[in-house]
């Protein structure tokens, strides 16, 4: 295989959890490759070099294999190589929360706090 769709590699090599999050990264210009902000038809082959921004980190990477196949993580190390990570340790914001961060004590009570606020009787 010479060429691929970016947003299949992305999610072959394991940067997003699916394909439909990884078309929305590259939609969302996420995603640099060579430079430029590409369609998620746009394909890539070895030797492209990628930038990825990810709500915790911002990495650039460069194609070392074409596969379509997600398969382990150890196997996904090696369609790339790493060039460089920087990761973002910032406080979350509010919009994170649809990524799956949250600060403790807000949103819903849980469990322990719904007792707790029955046994004040109001």
């Amino acid at each position: 295989m010479d060429k691929l769709r970016v947003d299949k590699w992305l999610w072959a090599a394991r940067f997003f959890k699916t394909r439909g999050v990884a078309l929305e990264a590259v939609k969302g210009g996420k995603v640099e490759l060579n430079g430029h902000k590409p369609k998620p038809s746009k394909t890539l082959s070895v030797g492209d070099k990628l930038k990825i921004t990810q709500p915790h980190r911002q990495i650039e990477v460069t194609v070392l294999i074409v596969s379509d196949k997600r398969g382990s993580a150890e196997q996904a190390q090696t369609l790339y190589q790493l060039d460089s990570e920087v990761l973002n340790q910032r406080k979350p914001t509010a919009d994170m929360a649809l990524v799956g961060y949250r600060e403790k004590g807000t949103g819903r009570p849980t469990k322990r706090d719904r007792r707790s606020i029955d046994k004040l009787g109001f």
